[in-house]
């Protein structure tokens, strides 16, 4: 027979996103279950660990152990091997632990008052006698527990069954599925105050690969294809590629793959009683592929918003569309024009690219910006030139 638990609110998923609402809806005063299905929050780390400084400062105030490596740069290497180094002015970046970061975020869910299980496995939901949902059922270190809640929080990541067991409509088109896979080196030669980012059909098709200094000579690096592309030939072997043309004295220490939606918000992130937030979402950004940033937002915004409709008495899917409202406004519509233009970056061949790095190499440093580069590389795209400067406005 299984156990029974009930909470105001159960967050399946103890990433960023899931802690983060966590978090904000204990904080505002209803009780919390976070959930997380492997045994201990943080791992596997399945990311580049990369986030712009002052998006992670719109949710809280970054601690300096949480990072491993300040950059102010970021160096573009075409197809034929052309370097553009861009200058990211005041907006640092920062190569995260996310083992340490996850953590300490689902610690300070818990120091909020929220209760966390670890290797508590969410296979099903609960619904009331109208059908509503009404909680989770979960497996929990050998034991079967109905989990009844007034929210349910879907933070479960790409593969997120949680939306889908409540009808909304969380598929990826494969063409927006970026496969990806990363290998964290020693012995990495690179400067350790830029991310390095490489384009071309050879070496990431649809996509682009990646190298994240961490500093000490130890780096992520990673590419991501387009699923357009993933079944063509494997993305180990692109990597295996770069890392022999650019660092064959790379030691390897651990390998990680999976997919990233690199699509549009799905249709729906909400339903009576149910609210999705991070990957689950399809919240990550379109162009880089980061979602921590705006899954931590979007998780902000959902724990406030349910615990505002559980002490309304009402959790209807009407009350908790202000989590969309908000989320709309915060990111959401940035990440519509982002959705236009990487699919206008999709479209560009490998001369298109080579030429946008040689005419932006004639620029002086302080020249060459994320919206300069865009706006030369889509110049044959007109019509995303406005997505482009609506994005970079100001």
């Amino acid at each position: 027979m299984s156990e029974r638990v009930s909470v105001d609110v159960v967050v399946v998923g103890a990433g960023p996103a899931g802690s983060t609402a966590a978090r904000l809806a204990a904080e505002n005063g209803v009780s919390v279950l976070l959930l997380e299905k492997d045994r201990e929050v943080g791992i596997p780390v399945r990311c580049a660990e990369g986030v712009g400084e002052s998006s992670l400062r719109k949710v809280l105030e970054p601690r300096p152990h949480w990072i491993m490596n300040t950059v102010q740069n970021a160096e573009f290497i075409s197809p034929s091997g052309l370097h553009v180094l861009v200058h990211v002015g005041s907006d640092r970046g920062f190569v995260l632990n996310r083992k340490i970061f996850d953590y300490e975020l689902a610690q300070m869910a818990a120091d909020a008052g929220a209760e966390v299980w670890t290797k508590a496995y969410a296979y099903d939901l609960l619904r009331d006698s109208e059908g509503r949902v009404a909680g989770v059922r979960v497996r929990h270190i050998g034991r079967e527990v109905e989990v009844s809640a007034k929210v349910v929080i879907g933070a479960d990541g790409v593969e997120s069954r949680v939306g889908r067991w409540a009808g909304l409509k969380t598929l990826t088109k494969m063409h927006d599925m970026e496969t990806c896979v990363q290998v964290t080196a020693a012995r990495v030669e690179a400067e350790t105050d830029r991310f390095y980012f490489f384009f071309g059909s050879q070496v990431a098709p649809g996509g682009y690969a990646w190298v994240f200094p961490k500093g000490n000579g130890l780096a992520n690096v990673g590419l991501g294809l387009s699923g357009d592309f993933s079944a063509t030939r494997k993305p180990i072997d692109y990597l295996q590629d770069l890392l022999d043309k650019h660092f064959p004295g790379a030691a390897i220490l651990t390998t990680v793959a999976g997919g990233v939606p690199c699509s549009g918000t799905v249709e729906k992130l909400v339903t009576d009683g149910l609210m999705l937030v991070g990957d689950a979402a399809h919240q990550a950004n379109p162009v880089s592929g980061g979602g921590i940033a705006p899954g931590m937002i979007a998780g902000k915004i959902a724990g406030r918003v349910a615990a505002e409709a559980i002490r309304e008495g009402d959790v209807s899917e009407k009350r908790l569309r202000k989590y969309v409202r908000e989320w709309d406004r915060e990111v959401g519509k940035t990440h519509r024009l982002f959705y236009r233009i990487k699919e206008g970056i999709f479209r560009l061949t490998d001369d298109e690219l080579n030429r946008t790095a040689k005419a932006l190499q004639g620029l002086a440093p302080d020249e060459i910006t994320l919206k300069r580069m865009f706006r030369v590389a889509l110049m044959k795209q007109p019509k995303l030139l406005l997505d482009v400067a609506r994005v970079f406005v100001g």
